[in-house]
């Protein structure tokens, strides 16, 4: 009777163990953000931007296409930076509020304020509205493209820095996607 006792309190004892770890395994699962895919038709993750993006061609933005954004978004934002640069991370496109049907984004993208789709452009590190190409002084760079869905529509004027991006989407991101690509000037 102890002895049956003794391995009935045992295997009550792993039971809730297991009930506890489980109940934290889904938990992180729930506060885990969601990932968005982002690629490019001009550059796989990781591989070098094609110099039509950048200073030494045509300083245009790259194609970009997204999927799997939640169904909860009410928009999207999406960042572009150099953590290479030196001194600080230099930011080449701060663009927010893109719809959250919108799927992709064309090459040469416009820089005004406003985007056909309603998009809205945000300042870079050039001091200017919209996309601003690789332009690295020495050493290849990497430059991170960043999509963010939100479960709001963000209240920022055209023109918002990405610290006033980051600040306005806190609490608010529902799921973010990475592309990285790199680039070396000849």
């Amino acid at each position: 009777m102890k002895n049956t006792a003794l391995k009935l309190s045992v295997l009550l004892s792993v039971l809730v163990c297991f009930l506890t770890i489980t109940n934290a395994c889904s938990q992180d699962k729930k506060d885990a953000k969601m990932s968005i895919k982002l690629t490019s038709s001009a550059f796989k993750e990781g591989e070098k931007i094609p110099v039509q993006y950048t200073c030494d061609g045509k300083n245009i933005s790259p194609p970009l296409q997204w999927s799997d954004v939640p169904d909860k978004a009410k928009s999207l934002a999406l960042l572009v930076e150099d953590p290479d640069a030196p001194g600080q991370t230099w930011i080449h496109w701060v663009l927010y509020n893109i719809p959250p049907n919108v799927t992709q984004l064309s090459e040469h993208t416009s820089s005004g304020e406003q985007l056909k789709n309603g998009a809205i452009n945000g300042t870079s590190s050039f001091k200017k509205l919209g996309y601003g190409g690789p332009c690295p002084p020495s050493g290849t760079h990497r430059y991170f493209f960043k999509i963010y869905a939100l479960d709001t529509v963000l209240n920022l004027k055209p023109g918002a820095t990405k610290p006033q991006l980051i600040d306005a989407m806190k609490g608010h991101i529902l799921a973010e996607g990475q592309l990285m690509g790199r680039y070396a000037r000849q």
